[in-house]
């Protein structure tokens, strides 16, 4: 959790970014990624140097050559603006070491193609760099929560349709869908890589001594997490977003998910888990024509649905953001993906959300969808939940509230054979595959909840006049009495 001095320290580097002339936040979180990895690269290296010198050996894997040692942060973080600035802008300077250096060494390396150095003053580099030498980032629960917190600060939906989910949403969408050491867990739209990271976390909290074990950690680090981007700026953010959290090499792929060079996630993944992005339309000439044998859209959540189907391993499971749309929409489109969803694999879950959840960036109302690849349909019941507060206000400004859903979605899903009990009157109920298909597969939890209206007795027109005439004569009898008074 990240503490009111470190959440002081790093506002202050934004605020010198602010005024420094960078007020876009997606570029400020991106400059300030290029620092936060030459200052890791610099630590590492530095590790390996302090080993050699004990075991007196000559240092294994060295990132910086004798005669870069003008490139690590430790030296030109002391050094004058203008020598500082000239450092990262000059050929074989800083940058170009970020963009040039090795795969061995670097993972973020790969995903440097098309980065652009934009600070645009020494004042402001040394201003920047002297600010974050002052944040104590050692530990890797800091290092994470401090990239986490500039992104929270991004405050406006991306131009492709993407914004920020609630990092709490994905906490609990990977709780239910439960990841294990032996999975492959994949985003499609990765973005900064939230659902990725938190499944990182999930592992870390439950599976900790089994991550030890060599094979294990091996899988964990470059095969268990797999993610697509198709916006080189996101596809840096995202992986240093991993790396900070410990993933040292983020298995990320910058593609198009939706286009027919997209090869990597077909039948690989094991888990999904997803937020994708709700553009509307796209280009159909762009999309992969086996998509459009599963789902003949433009819409990008449809497509995205049936991408997810597409990749899946037999058996895999995945949890879905999608807009409410495509829980009710007549299209053909809309009615052929639920009706995929229901009758040829196993839909388990539909979560209603409240409009606000993502706010500030879309007052857009949306869905959860849980279900399993299984080719041969298993839809029995599908588990509906009414979520109506997810413990912020359902406003622009997102406070903390007391009234909080989550703990009980998590509660109920883990003990569904009670739920089959509940009536549909409740905040979840079960509901037989049947019913759905008698609605036309509508996948709206208003189709399906029942309303209890409770009667409401009134006195009879006669009393209730009595009662009139007998109030405005005591306030006749007050007012002749304060006349009274005043005449006195």
């Amino acid at each position: 959790m990240i503490t009111g001095d470190l959440r002081s320290k790093i506002d202050k580097v934004w605020e010198a970014f602010w005024t420094g002339g960078l007020s876009n936040p997606i570029t400020v979180i991106e400059q300030m990624t290029y620092l936060l990895f030459i200052r890791r690269l610099d630590d590492i290296h530095t590790q390996r140097e302090q080993k050699a010198n004990f075991l007196k050996k000559k240092i294994e894997h060295p990132i910086f050559s004798k005669s870069q040692d003008e490139l690590r942060w430790s030296f030109f973080k002391n050094a004058d603006p203008d020598v500082m600035f000239r450092l990262f802008t000059k050929e074989n300077g800083v940058f170009d070491f970020l963009k040039n250096m090795g795969a061995d060494d670097s993972a973020f390396s790969t995903y440097m193609k098309g980065a652009t150095f934009m600070i645009p003053t020494p004042r402001l580099l040394a201003q920047v760099v002297d600010m974050l030498s002052q944040i104590d980032m050692d530990d890797r629960d800091t290092k994470g929560d401090v990239y986490e917190y500039l992104l929270s600060k991004i405050a406006s939906a991306g131009q492709n349709g993407q914004f920020r989910t609630p990092r709490h949403i994905i906490k609990m969408m990977v709780a239910m869908v439960k990841p294990s050491p032996e999975d492959i867990v994949c985003d499609p739209s990765a973005g900064s890589a939230g659902f990725l990271v938190m499944t990182g976390e999930y592992l870390r909290d439950h599976f900790a001594k089994e991550l030890l074990k060599p094979g294990v950690q091996k899988h964990f680090q470059q095969s268990l997490i797999m993610g697509m981007e198709f916006d080189p700026t996101m596809i840096r953010i995202g992986a240093m977003n991993l790396m900070l959290h410990g993933i040292e090499q983020p298995n990320l792929k910058m593609v198009d998910a939706l286009s027919e060079s997209n090869q990597d996630f077909t039948s690989k993944a094991t888990v999904v888990l997803a937020n994708p992005p709700f553009k509307g339309s796209l280009d159909r000439e762009a999309v992969d024509p086996k998509l459009l044998n599963i789902v003949d859209s433009k819409k990008t959540e449809l497509l995205f649905l049936g991408l997810i189907l597409k990749g899946l391993k037999l058996g895999g499971r995945a949890a879905v953001i999608v807009p409410d749309g495509v829980l009710f929409g007549n299209s053909k489109a809309h009615q052929v993906i639920r009706k995929r969803l229901i009758d040829e694999h196993k839909l388990e879950a539909v979560i209603s959300m409240p409009s606000g959840v993502f706010k500030p960036y879309a007052g857009v109302s949306t869905g959860i969808l849980l279900f399993t690849k299984t080719d041969s349909g298993g839809t029995d019941k599908v588990w509906f939940y009414d979520m109506t507060a997810d413990g912020f206000s359902l406003d622009d400004k997102r406070n903390p509230v007391a009234e909080n859903d989550i703990d009980d979605i998590l509660k109920r899903w883990d003990n569904l054979k009670a739920e089959s009990k509940r009536s549909r009157t409740d905040k979840s109920f079960m509901v037989p595959v049947k019913d759905i298909r008698d609605n036309n597969y509508d996948l709206s939890i208003n189709r399906y909840k029942e309303v209890v209206h409770a009667q409401q007795e009134y006195e009879k027109p006669e009393l209730i006049i009595e009662q009139i005439e007998s109030i405005d004569k005591e306030r006749q009898l007050l007012l002749n009495e304060l006349k009274r008074s005043l005449a006195n």
